[in-house]
């Protein structure tokens, strides 16, 4: 499944996906709004309603609640629609997670002064599936980063059990196809068989490009929904008022002719990373985008050139030890008039080196020209 910017209708998907998969993994590039996506899900799980701020209502022999609409963001699937204990868990994995972080484990108990003693941790996904198994209980687990720890040992045992046919019944009890796992009961501390219920929910985010992770196990991501979210140049020109048909002119006159030159640059370096390093590199609209859009043109230049510092470190990041790949992202290689960008060559002692000479950043004087010239577009 694939994204765009509307939360709303997003968040639709993802809740169906849960309702029928129990477990959902949103990625994409940067800033292409999985926070946002992630924090509309809880909000409407833990209110249990439609979009339109309606309980869901029940089709005609059917289990599934459905809002009939002509666009995705006036239906959803809800997930445990008749549960009204709801709960969502958040938590983000990192390098040093560990599974009794996650289920249950001994660790330390320094809560009882200085003598050493040991207890069974409660985990998050522990505590989450035990709210679940309460009457009326649905609960919502919250994973972002999830690509930054080791998963796959965080997940431990329950890595068998967590798909959706291999839950428990709706009704609490084991059927066929239920898989248990060993777990350390924090009650007794002896080990126990478990199975995760079906009112327990889990959505995953991931940023794919992170060069400080490594990928995820493939029978690992098998257990997920996916739901990929994109760069959405539509999102940008709504968000800013920009018409698809905007052509921006040799100077700005207007804030919408900053936007649409800064647009332009920001969708060819996108196409210039996805050539040079791959798609998932690529940087989300979410890096231009402002609660409300400039009402000067000063003001927008303001904004782009704050957001280019950004997007700017992000392409040296990319291309990090790379000075060729920089500039040719940059379009500094194509003589472009206007461009406060060129790359050169000097000599480092006798050697020659490869940099990229211009202005640290640019200013108000210079941005706008610099977007066109980026973009490949002639200021003439």
């Amino acid at each position: 499944m694939t994204g765009s910017f509307d939360k709303s209708a997003a968040s639709s998907i993802v809740l169906a996906a849960l309702a029928t998969r129990h477990n959902v993994l949103i990625a994409g590039p940067p800033a292409t709004g999985k926070t946002r996506l992630l924090a509309e899900v809880a909000d409407r799980f833990q209110r249990g309603m439609s979009p339109r701020g309606q309980a869901p209502t029940l089709m005609h022999d059917d289990d599934v609640p459905i809002q009939r609409g002509s666009d995705p963001a006036s239906y959803t699937v809800l997930p445990s629609p008749g549960r009204a204990n709801r709960k969502v868990f958040r938590t983000a994995f990192h390098q040093g997670s560990k599974a009794r972080d996650f289920l249950t484990g001994i660790v330390p108990d320094l809560r009882s002064g200085a003598t050493a003693q040991f207890r069974i941790s409660e985990g998050i996904l522990y505590r989450a599936s035990e709210h679940a198994r309460q009457a009326g209980g649905a609960a919502l687990l919250i994973i972002d980063e999830i690509n930054r720890g080791p998963a796959v040992q965080v997940f431990g045992g329950a890595i068998v059990a967590m798909e959706g046919d291999k839950r428990l019944s709706p009704d609490g009890k084991p059927h066929r196809q239920t898989q248990v796992f060993d777990l350390l009961d924090p009650a007794t501390g002896a080990f126990v068989e478990y199975a995760l219920p079906h009112d327990l929910y889990i959505l995953g985010a991931m940023n794919q490009a992170d060069v400080s992770v490594e990928p995820l196990d493939v029978a690992f991501l098998r257990r997920w929904a996916p739901y990929r979210l994109e760069p959405d140049a539509s999102a940008l020109r709504a968000a800013l008022h920009v018409a698809p048909t905007h052509v921006p002119p040799p100077s700005p006159g207007s804030p919408a002719d900053v936007y649409a030159a800064a647009i332009l640059a920001w969708a060819a370096v996108n196409d210039r990373i996805a050539l040079g390093r791959g798609q998932e590199f690529r940087i989300g609209h979410g890096i231009l985008l402002m609660d409300e859009p400039a009402k000067t043109v000063d003001a927008a230049l303001f904004h782009v050139i704050t957001a280019w510092q950004s997007i700017r470190a992000h392409i040296d990041e990319v291309f990090f030890g790379d000075v060729r790949g920089v500039a040719t992202v940059l379009n500094a290689t194509a003589g472009m008039v206007g461009h406060v960008y060129e790359l050169a060559q000097r000599n480092f002692g006798e050697l020659p080196s490869l940099v990229i000479e211009g202005p640290a950043a640019p200013d108000r004087e210079t941005i706008y020209g610099m977007l066109l010239a980026v973009a490949g577009v002639d200021p003439g």
